[in-house]
């Protein structure tokens, strides 16, 4: 079972930004997306404060955000890195599992990979991520590289959105098999 303390608030600011633009995308009636909590049981918290500084996580997380765009089915994760190159240790096989029983019910998933350091947010499908942890699996690199990932999957950053990552879905949607979704 695992525990939360100071570092549980890491990719704070890229859920800022997804939680900013799903708020867009609500107002403006193009997809209904929540932020999923982790449920934790706290252990220890400080009274004058009122925060949690120890907690335990009561079951391990799914993906951070699910819903629903235009009555497509969709659920994703967010992560961030400030390298360019991307751990493959960051993503958790109940995720996987998870992710690929979505797609398989007829949803779509994905991941948001925030790159610190360069400022820019990419879609990672689900079937391109396969293609690197396959290769893991299979004995080779531990990581994907920024080099690695298609242009044609990186996350505008709009005016009235932060990461209108709509327009990637979109191309998404287009760029699958029909048998894929």
């Amino acid at each position: 079972m695992g525990t939360w303390n100071s570092r549980g608030l890491r990719g704070s600011v890229l859920e800022e930004m997804i939680n900013y633009t799903n708020e867009k995308y609500r107002e403006r009636k193009l997809a209904l997306i929540q932020k999923i909590p982790t449920p934790i049981t706290p252990v220890r918290f400080d009274k004058a404060s009122r925060h949690i500084t120890l907690a335990y996580f009561d079951q391990r997380s799914t993906v951070d955000y699910m819903g629903v765009v235009q009555g497509i089915p969709v659920c994703f994760d967010a992560k961030e890195c400030a390298v360019d190159s991307f751990p493959l240790q960051n993503f958790h096989e109940h995720q996987i599992r998870f992710m690929s029983d979505y797609e398989q019910q007829g949803g779509i998933s994905f991941f948001l990979l925030y790159f610190t350091h360069r400022r820019e947010c990419y879609y990672l499908r689900l079937k391109e991520f396969l293609t690197f942890y396959d290769r893991m699996k299979a004995g080779g690199l531990k990581h994907f590289k920024y080099s690695e990932l298609n242009p044609d999957y990186f996350v505008p950053s709009k005016t009235a959105y932060h990461l209108h990552y709509l327009e990637t879905l979109q191309r998404d949607l287009h760029d699958r098999e029909p048998s894929e979704s």
